[in-house]
Order: structure tokens, then C-alpha cells, then sequence
């Protein structure tokens, strides 16, 4: 258990807005580079993924686990004396959803994952100091709109690669928007971010 509270430690107390400035600005940078130079193929891949159940089971793995680790970690509050009936319900219902679950599992999978990964870039921004910390809610925001949408409606997710992957100019836009925002982000992280944690 205290491997699992240096991890939870780690991603939710001593992540820096610095920190994840830097990992967000790399990541989305990155990120759109790739999709820029590949569009074809990243393009023929996103058209079959909604409806890949492999990938979904993977995603859910790994929403899985850190809601596992989650749920072990944080300060329940009241509900502290149900934390072992939480990390049973956990397992339990990842086991149902895999098996119960086949319309669009890769989508409400995802979509559960970026719910998850706002809260510690939030937690980063939260009262910190530089106007410019905003980049990072602005997008933690947008992963929970986004997020909350492919979990309840995932057909969502499938005609956004749709009318993104339908024209060049469209795909060559949305690189170049997520390129701009990880470099506004990356080039704000080292200039004005401190190094405390958020």
C-alpha cells in the first residue's frame, strides 16, 4: 500500500503547475505532430476505434486501476468507514462493464480517462499565482465537457473524427490549434511557472 500512496502522492500532491505545464506542452505538442504527419493512417485508425472493444478493455484497465488507487489513497471524508466496500465495488463493476458493456467501450472508456486526468491538473493551477495557469483548467475543463459527453452519448466521439478526418484543411486546423496551445503552454510553464506544487 505505500507504493500505491507514493504514486496517488505523486499525480495529486507534488505534481507543480511547472511540472505539468511542461508534461501538458510536451504531450500535446507531441501529440499533434504525429496526427499532423500521419493523418492517413491515425485517420483509418480513430474510424475503427469507437467500436474497438480491445482498446476499450485497455482503456478501462487503466481508468481501472487509477480509480482504484484513487479510492485507496484520498481522504474520504464521512465516508471513510466505506473505502473497502468502494475498492471492492471497483473491480466488481470494471468485471461488468467488460462483459456487459459492447456499444462504443473504447469511447465511455475514454471518456472516463479524461475525467480522471482533469482533476490533477486542476489541483496543479488551483490558486497559483501567473494569469497564464489558466491553459491548464481551460483544458482540464474541456477534457470534463468533453469527457462527460463521451460517457453518456459516445456516438458523439465518432462523428467528431468524422467532421474533423472529412477535409485535409479541417485535420491540418486542429493540429496546428493543438501545436499552438502545447507551445503557448510549454514556453509559459518555463518562463513564468514556480516549482511549488499546486
Amino acid at each position: 500500500m505505500k507504493f500505491i500512496h507514493s504514486i496517488y502522492a505523486a499525480v495529486y500532491d507534488d505534481l507543480s503547475l511547472k511540472t505539468a505545464g511542461i508534461i501538458l506542452g510536451i504531450l500535446l505538442i507531441a501529440g499533434h505532430i504525429f496526427a499532423f504527419l500521419k493523418r492517413e493512417e491515425l485517420t483509418r485508425w480513430l474510424k475503427k476505434m469507437p467500436r474497438d472493444k480491445g482498446i476499450g478493455v485497455v482503456i478501462l484497465t487503466i481508468d481501472f486501476v487509477w480509480s482504484w488507487i484513487l479510492i485507496s489513497s484520498m481522504d474520504l471524508g464521512e465516508f471513510q468507514g466505506i473505502r473497502q466496500v468502494l475498492q471492492i465495488a471497483i473491480p466488481v463493476t470494471y468485471l461488468l462493464v467488460i462483459n456487459c458493456v459492447d456499444e462504443f467501450l473504447a469511447v465511455r472508456a475514454l471518456g472516463v480517462l479524461l475525467l480522471l486526468a482533469a482533476t490533477p491538473v486542476l489541483d496543479a493551477a488551483f490558486l497559483e499565482m501567473p494569469i497564464t495557469r489558466l491553459l491548464l483548467p481551460l483544458l482540464a475543463y474541456a477534457w470534463i465537457i468533453i469527457g462527460l459527453f463521451w460517457v453518456g452519448m459516445p456516438y458523439v466521439l465518432r462523428d467528431q473524427i468524422a467532421w474533423v478526418s472529412a477535409s485535409e484543411s479541417r485535420w491540418k486546423g486542429a493540429c496546428a490549434g493543438g501545436i499552438g496551445y502545447g507551445l503557448l503552454m510549454l514556453i509559459c510553464a518555463v518562463v513564468f511557472y514556480g516549482t511549488a506544487a499546486g
